[in-house]
């Protein structure tokens, strides 16, 4: 009997249990919680869920569509794919050079930005923010296309053949971005002398928030130089800096057909740098196959969403 009572009395002594609410409830409760500031960002997600979400969503139905701007759509299922796939030999090849272009802009331009803005950290705050500024204008120039226009033009007058022809290395002026030899190689640099944009100032950003007295634990744990610094303190302490970098130019390079339209035209030479971004532009700027066109575009969104997961990925493994 006394046992009985002292078992019952531990019973009543010890905690219960809750039960965990779900995650939709625990949202639903934060939201009520923090309602004011909900309502205070309200404005983007209302802009944002207009202008991008929806437009999305709108794109990857009508990709099931024959649709031309005047008729109403018609619901054709898979056969714009198949058409992509099985019949459009000139989108495989806007596949073929969009991922050779961004595989050699995307990781190059990210090491590049990274390592400029990881130089630039280690100079005082008012040279550093001078060689900011002058490392960043390039992302800013509307005209730089121009400049590299007239660096590079066809005739005699260019700066380029200029210089070659007064050297004598040429006898006569190159047709830099009509030709097939010299397009991609321009169109590489080019590109990553404008790649630092947003994942450049990201970067720099990363590097000014990293604890300081990280160095001086690593120092006591036997980390011995400024590489083992980098790879062992640096970058593992700015994982979200170094993800939305590699996002933003990485990303980025798979859209660079306004750059390539500015300098070697549409299309260009022999359709040797044609990439899905021109492909999109054809069908559905020119000839107003939307349907068509929402396919390429679902293509496109699907590639960069891959090529997101794949960083991440491979970002995650730092430090560990």
């Amino acid at each position: 009997m006394l046992a009985s009572s002292t078992a019952t009395a531990e019973t009543a002594r010890r905690p219960v249990a809750r039960k965990e609410p779900s995650k939709l409830k625990f949202t639903l409760r934060e939201m009520r919680r923090y309602k004011m500031a909900y309502l205070m960002v309200s404005p983007f997600y209302i802009i944002f869920a207009t202008f991008t979400i929806a437009p999305v969503i709108l794109s990857f139905l009508l990709s099931f569509t024959s649709f031309d701007l005047l008729q109403p759509p018609i619901w054709i299922g898979l056969d714009n794919y198949l058409r992509l796939f099985l019949d459009d030999e000139l989108f495989l090849r806007t596949v073929q050079n969009t991922f050779m272009l961004a595989l050699l802009t995307g990781p190059a331009g990210f090491i590049m930005s990274f390592t400029i803005a990881w130089f630039l950290n280690e100079l005082s705050p008012r040279i550093r923010a001078v060689a900011t500024l002058i490392f960043f204008a390039p992302s800013l120039a509307g005209g730089a296309n121009l400049i590299w226009t007239l660096i590079f033009s066809s005739d005699a007058y260019g700066f380029a053949n200029s210089f070659l022809m007064g050297n004598n290395f040429i006898d006569s002026p190159i047709l830099w971005f009509n030709n097939e030899t010299y397009l991609i190689p321009l169109i590489v640099i080019i590109s990553l002398w404008g790649s630092l944009g947003a994942g450049f100032l990201g970067n720099i950003a990363g590097l000014q928030v990293v604890d300081r007295s990280l160095y001086e634990a690593g120092a006591v744990d036997g980390v011995k130089n400024r590489w083992q610094e980098l790879w062992y303190i640096t970058l593992p302490s700015m994982k979200s800096m170094l993800l939305f970098s590699a996002i933003m130019t990485i990303t980025g390079s798979f859209g660079i057909g306004g750059l390539i339209t500015g300098l070697a035209g549409f299309p260009s030479v022999n359709y040797r740098a044609h990439t899905i971004m021109h492909h999109l532009e054809d069908f559905g700027g020119m000839r107003f196959e939307v349907g068509y066109a929402s396919a390429i575009a679902t293509i496109l969104f699907a590639l960069m969403i891959g090529a997101n997961v794949v960083v991440q990925k491979m970002l995650n493994k730092l430090g560990r």
